[in-house]
Order: structure tokens, then sequence, then C-alpha cells
């Protein structure tokens, strides 16, 4: 995905109404105007085809490019339902997710939706009209076709572990007739995810340089289908797919931090990310915000969310040698201990905890993206989407439910150890079940973009030591755990696409 992102290519892939020329006499000229771009006139170019590309990746900010639509909507409703994290509950956004009183009216999983079945379209037409462009050679072809499955795949993995009970299109389609699928079940979803990154991970390159560096490659396809057969508890499978990456040229970086705070964009350690420049010129706005919501009001923040209680004291017990809490750690959350520090935007500087406790509004903060990027703290930090630390922990799991948990401990203790923390010694299968769910990814991957929500999710839809995300609420405090019920599973069908498309069925309980 091209490291600069014009708005202005987000809406070059809209299918325009054919225009009816009118005129009163044969003497009028019909001149074509150039300055609009039709179905007829765009698929031309190699540029147009990667223009068409560039649209599809950006539907991963929402379908209109609006940063406020992934980080105020879709961010916060994927992420507000876990125990990692507690909403600032004077800020509105999500606010009824989180406490478990949505109606089928929420904006969050609206945007949800939306987003990826527009990702979804401009995907389809890429497929549709690709393979027919002469000025492309087949290379070319190959893989930007293989880039639009994967994210297809993508997407509807979005899809199927938010709303499980959706559409499956996979043809551009311009008949009205057309226009209002069914749904299918899970398991074709899951087929179809599956398909697309298979036949994707072939074609697609190894790496991207130079402007073109940021978009998906060979690595991320087979991590995404790890995660695809992880999710659907087929161990085996993911263990050697997720065996595959390990292979590749992926690294832990040195240094925790470095993760999110924009120096080692689409590095060692990155798979997948969500590119963000903060590029204000010329009427764009492609600024990352995470670096403002996490922040203190006192630092010059919005703070409108913070760590769980839990996540904590989770934290609290990830020690280095010397008995105090890991580099990871301080990396990712600011809370009340003497090694802890957060930049703050007033001062333009790190300020320790103990300076700052008396002008906080709250105990405890994520410190994430929280860094600096320049003076006008306009902050152009990508948002990794699978990282290699992630990798390595999926790997571990699918090891030691693959009877391998020697095998798994290793890996985990790569994480550990980079991030600071003493290695584990030998465990038991289900030990090390639990240590992996509710120790090393939230600590590792804690606010982390799709993540602990969905792993909450996945264990209590599998049959593999199922747990109810019910009782792991209540169990870590989880506010307004009271309030959930069995609908809360899902997302609610949006009623503004049941009021549409009249052949959808809403989920249950909703």
């Amino acid at each position: 995905m091209i490291k600069i992102i014009k708005k202005s290519k987000y809406t070059l892939i809209a299918v325009l109404a054919l225009m009816g020329v009118y005129s009163c006499s044969d003497d009028f000229i019909e001149v074509e105007n150039r300055e609009v771009l039709t179905e007829s006139s765009f698929w031309q170019t190699e540029d147009h085809a990667l223009q068409a590309l560039t649209a599809t990746y950006a539907a991963l900010h929402s379908s209109s490019g609006s940063k406020w639509a992934f980080f105020e909507e879709i961010y916060t409703a994927m992420a507000y339902k876990a125990d990692e994290m507690v909403n600032n509950t004077a800020e509105t956004y999500s606010r009824s997710l989180a406490s478990f009183t949505n109606t089928t009216e929420e904006s969050g999983p609206f945007n949800i939706w939306r987003s990826a079945y527009a990702g979804i379209g401009r995907a389809n037409q890429i497929l549709l009209q690709v393979p027919n462009m002469e000025a492309l050679s087949q290379e070319s072809k190959d893989v930007i076709m293989a880039e639009a499955k994967f994210l297809r795949a993508y997407y509807y993995f979005w899809l199927v572990t938010g709303f499980e009970n959706v559409p499956l299109v996979t043809s551009y389609e311009v008949d009205p007739d057309n226009l209002f699928p069914n749904q299918v079940t899970p398991a074709e979803i899951w087929a179809q995810i599956e398909t697309d990154l298979t036949e994707a991970e072939g074609a697609m390159l190894v790496e991207h340089s130079g402007e073109w560096l940021g978009r998906a490659t060979q690595g991320a396809a087979k991590a995404l289908l790890g995660k695809a057969y992880l999710f659907q508890e087929k161990w085996a499978q993911a263990e050697t797919k997720l065996a595959e990456v390990l292979a590749m040229d992926y690294a832990l970086l040195e240094n925790y931090e470095d993760n999110f705070n924009g120096s080692a964009e689409n590095g060692s350690e990155s798979v997948f990310e969500i590119q963000f420049t903060g590029d204000r010129s010329n009427g764009n706005d492609e600024r990352q915000v995470f670096n403002f919501e996490v922040s203190p009001y006192a630092f010059g923040g919005w703070e409108l969310f913070y760590p769980s209680q839990w996540l904590v004291d989770e934290m609290r017990t990830d020690l280095n040698t010397e008995g105090d809490p890991s580099d990871r750690v301080y990396a990712s959350i600011f809370f009340d201990d003497p090694g802890s520090e957060m930049y703050s935007r007033d001062i333009d500087d790190n300020v320790a905890y103990t300076d700052a406790a008396g002008d906080l509004n709250h105990p405890k903060y994520f410190k994430k993206y929280s860094f600096n990027e320049d003076t006008n703290f306009y902050n152009g930090t990508n948002i990794s989407i699978i990282r290699f630390a992630d990798v390595l922990l999926m790997y571990a799991e699918a090891l030691n439910e693959n009877g391998k948990t020697d095998e798994a401990i290793i890996e985990i203790n790569k994480v550990r150890e980079r991030g600071g923390a003493v290695p584990l010694a030998a465990m038991s299968q289900s030990d090390l079940r639990t240590q992996i769910r509710h120790h090393e990814r939230p600590v590792e991957l804690s606010m982390e973009f799709g993540i602990r929500w969905f792993d909450l999710y996945r264990w209590q839809r599998g049959s593999t030591a199922t747990e109810s995300i019910k009782t792991t609420l209540e169990d870590h405090g989880k506010p307004f755990a009271e309030n959930f019920q069995d609908k809360h599973i899902l997302y609610p069908i949006p009623l503004q696409e049941i009021n549409i498309n009249e052949n959808l069925d809403q989920n249950p309980g909703w």
C-alpha cells in the first residue's frame, strides 16, 4: 500500500451513472469530458489498476477513508467489549457497546459492515477488470489480483468474526436484481477466506520497496491464513502455515516500543499494518490519532479509554530478572509505578507518573502510540494488524494444542525475553493454555487493533477448553458485565442494512 494515500484516489473506483447528453439541434457538438472518469475510460493503464488497489486498501481506514470513522467507530466497536479496556463514560463513542446496552442501530458495527463491504466491492471490481487490461503484464496482473484477494479475505475476516451470518459476494454486481444477497453460513465465509488466501499467497511478492512499501506480502497472506485456521481450531494446519511465516525474514525488534513510536514502520516485525502519513496538505487529513485518544487530559490528550484494572494487575506480574515490571509493561501502560513515564504534549517531554499523579483525571492510561512525531503532534504512525510477535504467540498456541507444549514455551520465551520478561519454565498443556490466553496475549498485544475481543470470541465459540465470555468478563471485573447476554457475542446485523435488504435475517437475540 502506498505510504502516501490521497483522498482523491479513494473515489476513483466509484461507478458513475450513465449520463444522457441532450441537444436541441444536430449542430450541437458533443465533446467527451476527459476530467470525468467512467468505467470505460478508467481501466486502461497500470496506474489505473494501482489506484483501484489503493482504493481497496483505503477501506481499512473506513468506507469513506475518514480517520474519525476508523478510530472512533470501527476501533472502539472492536475494542470496548473486551476485558483489557474500559471506556471513558463521559465520551459517547461506542459507549452502549461497552455497557452491553446497544441496539441494532449502533453506528460502530454499521461502520465495520459498511467498510468491509466497500473493500470487498472494490476488490471484486479489480478481479473483474484487471484480467482484461492489455496495458498490464501478466505478472503485474497476478500481483494486483492476489493483493485484492488478500484484502477481500481480511474484510471477510472482520465480518465473520463480528457478525458470523453475512452475505458472501465474490463478483461485482451492477444488476439491481442482484444487489440484495442472502446470508450464508459462517463455514462458507471461512471457506472463501481460505480459498482467497491460498490462491493469493503464491502470487504475492515477498517484499515491496520504495513507494510501495506497506503493501501486503506473501508473509501477510500466510499469517492471516494461519490465523484463520487458528480461529477454526484447525490446529495442525495452523501450526504448518504459521511455521512457514517463521521461516521467512521476520524478526522481533530489539526495542519493544519501536512497534508503536513510528521508528520501525514496515520493519522486521511488521507483517501487515494500516498505513498513515500525518499529511494535512491540500485538504488531506491522514493523521493517526491514537496519540490524542490515549493521552491524559493533563498532557493535552482526550483520554477516550483506559487499561482495565485486571490488565494492569496482570502486567504487574510480568517481571524482569530484578523483579520489576518488564520493558513491554512500561511501554504499554502509564500507571502508578516509580519507573512509569509518558510523553506530555504540553511540555514536549516525558513525565514520570509520580510527578504527574496529582494532575491526572484517571489512575492509569494506555501508552502505546502516545509518542510524538513532530512539533505539531500530528501523528503518521502506522497501526499494526499482524506483527511477528503475534505470529509467534499464535504458533505457540497451535503447538500447545497439538501436544507440543515444550516447543510452544520456546516460542513464547522469544517474545517474553525481547520484552524484558523472565522466560517461562516447564508447564502443563492446560496451564500454558491459560498463560497464553490470559497473560501472554493480552500483555504483549494489549490495545492492538481487533485482537483481544476476538480472542475472547473464538475461545467461546470453539470446542477446545471453551470459555464463557460472560464468565471471563465477570472474573476480570469488566464494568457492566452483568448486562452481557449471549446475543452480545455477535454484533447485530445493522438495522440500516436490514431496512435496505429484506433478504437479511437479524442475528439471534437482536
